[in-house]
């Protein structure tokens, strides 16, 4: 990895931005899109896509999409110590929420924040000292001395508390320790595939890009495709890797190459479509495994929009995910990235009539 990607990669992991709280992301994204594409288009979210187009207007519409957002939480009550009440946006698993540093965005400024949990001294004698916390008993605490004090410093319900990480490198350098590669890996990779493509005519109109609230719906998707209209869809995500124990019998192994997910409960992977891919990946030897997900991505929107697009996630597995500290592969990301420039260098119209019709 150069220094330039290894810079774009903790710039995007270490920025801020829940679902509904994309903008600082956003913002940087689309300062970054905007020498690699022709044009730029957002949708009402707040979703933002480039295009490349191509002289023919029959040219197939490829699309990629990353999502801009990542989990975190949102203020619900004010208590009278100053303490913060909050509801998860995204999924998180409790037992991981405690004693974290995250950052309090308000209108008034950002704040540090941490995350409450229980002294062991308190649990002495405690017989429920082994039980697994809930989200709605672990409170935020910003260090003001009331209610009061909060509002003078502007908080209010509905202000957003994102997680705070210094993204860094393992130290054999072969992995990434970060928050948030679901999804800033989307982020970087379509930014590096641009690049990698921006002297180049591919045989499509080729659009890259980013939707909004993934985590919390898949609301984004639905929006960005009705804009960008395209004629295939490709969700750039990171999955959940399952591991540590054993590489044998699991799924999403880590240095193991890109993710190519045939099935998860919401998007069954068009035959011609898997033949498709595939094909790629062995002309150009690219590393790839199978994934069976029990969770779903954007393409599970996209693929029921307009007359019904043919999609499919690609993308990395990471694990830890939905937590402070990502561990994800190096060599994972460059083959996912080599899979989706070879996808765009490849997608004509008659590999997409091939896909759609059979």
């Amino acid at each position: 990895m150069n220094n330039k990607t290894w810079q774009r990669i903790k710039k995007y992991t270490e920025l801020q931005g829940t679902s509904g709280q994309e903008f600082m992301v956003r913002q940087q994204f689309k300062q970054d899109l905007a020498p690699l594409v022709d044009d730029i288009k957002s949708e009402g979210l707040g979703g933002i896509f480039g295009v490349k187009h191509h002289d023919n207007p029959k040219a197939p519409r490829v699309m990629f999409a990353a999502h801009l957002d990542e989990v975190g939480f949102i203020v619900t009550q004010i208590l009278p110590s100053g303490a913060l009440q909050v509801t998860p946006i995204g999924g998180w698993n409790p037992t991981v929420v405690s004693s974290q540093r995250f950052t309090l965005f308000t209108r008034s400024g950002a704040y540090p924040i941490v995350s409450s949990s229980v002294s062991p001294h308190l649990l002495r004698g405690n017989a429920n000292q082994s039980g697994v916390p809930t989200i709605d008993n672990i409170l935020f605490d910003a260090g003001f001395m009331d209610n009061k004090e909060a509002d003078a410093f502007g908080v209010r319900v509905g202000d957003f508390i994102v997680p705070k990480v210094e993204t860094v490198m393992t130290a054999n350098q072969k992995r990434v320790m970060s928050k948030a590669w679901d999804n800033r890996f989307g982020v970087v990779t379509v930014l590096e595939a641009l690049e990698t493509l921006k002297n180049e005519v591919t045989p499509n109109t080729l659009i890259m890009g980013a939707d909004v609230q993934e985590e919390v719906g898949l609301r984004g998707a639905h929006g960005a495709v009705n804009l960008m209209k395209p004629d295939i869809f490709f969700a750039i995500d990171s999955s959940a890797a399952d591991d540590t124990r054993s590489a044998q019998g699991t799924q999403g192994v880590l240095d193991q190459g890109t993710l190519i997910r045939v099935f998860d409960p919401s998007v069954i992977m068009p035959v011609r479509l898997k033949e498709f891919l595939l094909d790629i990946a062995s002309d150009y030897h690219i590393p790839y495994q199978y994934f069976v997900s029990k969770g779903g991505t954007d393409a599970a929107a996209a693929q029921s929009e307009l007359t019904g697009i043919p999609s499919v996630a690609l993308g990395v597995a990471s694990r830890y995910i939905h937590t402070h500290q990502t561990v994800w592969s190096i060599k994972d990301f460059e083959a996912a990235k080599a899979l989706v420039v070879a996808i765009a260098q490849q997608l004509d119209a008659s590999t997409l009539k091939t896909i759609m019709e059979g």
